[in-house]
């Protein structure tokens, strides 16, 4: 376990947890926190922030 992790409550979108358990699944990774996690490192060193949050994306809106 690399690094002090923070135990942190947040509701998401049923399928948006079904992907975490996907990634989860298919990466053989420890838990779905995991996957998060790397989605999140992922984010704050290899991600475009402006290509990610700029553009509104809603799957949910219709």
């Amino acid at each position: 376990m690399a690094g002090e992790k923070s135990p942190v409550t947040f509701d998401i979108n049923h399928d948006a947890h079904d992907m975490l358990k996907r990634i989860t699944q298919k990466y053989k990774l420890a838990d779905e926190s995991k996957a998060l996690r790397c989605l999140l490192d992922y984010a704050a060193t290899d991600g475009d922030w402006d290509e990610i949050f700029a553009k509104v994306r809603c799957r949910r809106c219709g």
